[in-house]
């Protein structure tokens, strides 16, 4: 067993990546042969990623708040406390808070020498995030 005492500061998520108020805190970062990596994120109301693609998937785990999540070519989801949601390797997607409610995630991803964690595309525009059902 190894304990670590956090000494990394809270990130703010950067504006090429997000939109809106985001907040970034790094939970496991674990050494090779491990691949997976896992970040707590925070979302303020109305935050959320830019379009983005998983070279090997990823996994979030809603832990509070309410969400908002969609793949390309697919409707917007409402995503609540307990929510798992798995989007596929490759796979087109974003993720956030509802317009009126934060939403905190705990993404899980896996990386490697052969592939990157995350591909960023465009932003999520404001005609698509509106897009969803009313939360």
């Amino acid at each position: 067993m190894q304990i670590t005492r956090s000494s990394i500061e809270t990130a703010k998520g950067p504006a090429d990546w997000f939109t809106g108020d985001v907040y970034i805190d790094a939970v496991a970062a674990a050494p090779a042969p491990s691949r997976v990596t896992a970040n707590l994120v925070h979302f303020m109301p109305g935050a959320r990623t830019h379009w983005h693609r998983h070279p090997l998937g990823q996994t979030v785990f809603v832990t509070e708040g309410i969400g908002l999540c969609q793949r390309r070519g697919g409707p917007v989801e409402v995503i609540r406390p307990g929510d798992r949601v798995l989007f596929e390797a490759d796979e087109e997607h974003w993720h956030g808070a509802a317009p009126n409610r934060l939403m905190v995630h705990l993404a899980i991803n896996e990386g490697d020498a052969d592939h990157d964690v995350v591909h960023w595309l465009t932003p999520v525009t404001d005609a698509e995030y509106t897009a969803g059902p009313a939360v």
